[in-house]
């Protein structure tokens, strides 16, 4: 009579059986030209620079608005950095003032004198501009 084999623990590897081939190692994989990762690099350095100059402000709500007479704004912050923010004209909120003149290639103050009571001078990109305003009674 035949001993049948003792059952193997988890430590012992386990004896390659009739359908077990053994393993060829592989190839190492060849490396790809360099070109095409510096390429790569460089577009997307180039996609985070226009994104953090030109979306980042309008996503974060930094971005200057520039207003058309007529239209109305909020002004909120502190008077040397105001944020500027379009508004309804009939909605009831403080600060809430109507453009009565836009003064575009300037940062002059003075050429709201005697058109509206506020001036506030903006930038947005290359366009410098003030916005001439009278305050919204509510």
């Amino acid at each position: 009579m035949a001993t049948p084999p003792a059952p193997q623990s988890p430590e012992q590897p386990a004896a390659p059986g009739p359908f077990d081939a053994p393993v060829a190692p592989s190839e190492p994989a060849k490396k790809k030209s360099g070109l095409g990762k510096k390429i790569l690099g460089v577009a997307v350095a180039i996609a985070v620079a226009l994104f953090w100059r030109l979306g980042l402000p309008h996503l974060t709500g930094d971005a200057p608005v520039h207003a058309e007479a007529g239209d109305c704004v909020v002004v909120t912050g502190p008077e040397n950095d105001p944020k500027v923010e379009s508004k309804g004209c009939t909605e009831k909120v403080a600060d809430l003032y109507k453009v009565v003149k836009v003064v575009d290639n300037t940062f002059d103050l003075d050429k709201c004198e005697g058109v509206a009571e506020v001036a506030l001078a903006q930038q947005l990109e290359t366009d410098k501009f003030v916005l001439c305003m009278e305050p919204v009674k509510n």
